[in-house]
């Protein structure tokens, strides 16, 4: 999962050391939410609604207490006071693409989900030259067109019938929402968005509140549901929210791919939960258009930026 933690914001005064820890914070961050959809494969709760509400309400109780820990109770509530309509909006964003996620796994696979969420970040470039007008360089038009070409790719198993559209339509608006999320987060970059993320997962445990036929569940699934939130959603924020400030944002982009790597893998492994070909194909498509564009966008900003052209964006 993309975060909307934070911008990414690089210290002048960063440390070799101190770049190093980002790295390997950011890393962690991407691996932590690799695991989403092979924990999520081990629930055996029927509703989708109960495993939101308890999935948000762990990673909500993790976030408030890692934000209690870091800026105190004090501070804690000034920055849910600062962060406004950005933050607000974020948080929807954030609440949406969260619940979408789990709903998404009951009819199509995490492969096709995790997938199209590589793509997130030249989403971003596109709604930002939608919106707001932000020049787009033609490296970076290329790059979108091969996402788009990706993502078509993978969804038109759902035009045939080989899966459902319901899965892949949801795997779309989770990536979209996340788009949203980014260019929100960048146009607004001096508003710290750890707080909008936890409203975000309390917005979508109160939703899943008046939806969930139950909020029962077994000893051993409360355990996994506890991972789910804490671990794979809570924990990967935090990891992000700290390391991300400390590299350059192509860095991080360039970290993130490994969740949409990683993910489909792990399901593979543990519940051999195959990718079909058309979503192998369209996703190597996605993630080759993103490591290429990744690596130019490194080697730009290792000379004199152009001002007003939108590469990368940050990983929300």
């Amino acid at each position: 999962m993309i975060d909307t933690a934070s911008p990414i914001v690089v210290s002048t005064a960063v440390s070799p050391r101190e770049e190093r820890v980002g790295m390997l914070l950011v890393f962690l961050s991407a691996l932590m939410w690799s695991f989403g959809g092979t924990i999520a494969r081990f629930i055996t709760v029927g509703d989708s609604w109960t495993v939101i509400f308890w999935r948000s309400v762990w990673a909500a109780a993790f976030l408030v207490c890692f934000m209690v820990w870091r800026d105190g109770w004090r501070g804690t509530l000034k920055l849910f006071r600062d962060m406004g309509l950005p933050g607000l909006a974020v948080g929807i964003c954030f609440a949406t693409a969260s619940t979408a996620f789990v709903v998404a796994l009951a009819y199509t696979t995490v492969a096709n989900i995790l997938l199209m969420q590589a793509g997130v970040p030249l989403l971003a470039a596109l709604f930002a030259w939608a919106l707001f007008r932000e020049r787009v360089g033609v490296a970076t038009w290329v790059a979108i067109a091969a996402v788009i070409t990706g993502v078509a790719i993978m969804v038109s198993e759902s035009l045939d019938g080989a899966v459902s559209p319901i899965g892949d339509g949801l795997a779309l608006l989770i990536a979209v929402m996340f788009s949203v999320a980014t260019v929100i987060t960048r146009r607004f970059s001096g508003v710290r968005m750890t707080p909008a993320t936890c409203l975000g997962t309390m917005l979508a445990a109160g939703f899943a509140v008046s939806q969930a036929s139950t909020f029962t569940v077994s000893v051993s699934d409360m355990g996994f549901l506890f991972a789910f939130g804490v671990v794979n959603l809570g924990l990967g924020l935090a990891f992000f929210a700290t390391g991300a400030r400390l590299i350059p944002a192509a860095i991080a982009a360039l970290l993130g791919t490994f969740e949409p790597i990683l993910g489909p893998i792990w399901v593979w492994l543990i519940h051999s939960e195959v990718p079909s070909g058309r979503t192998i194909i369209g996703g190597a498509v996605v993630v080759t258009a993103l490591l290429v564009h990744i690596g130019l966008e490194f080697k730009r900003q290792a000379r004199p930026e152009r001002a007003g052209v939108t590469g990368v964006p940050s990983p929300n």
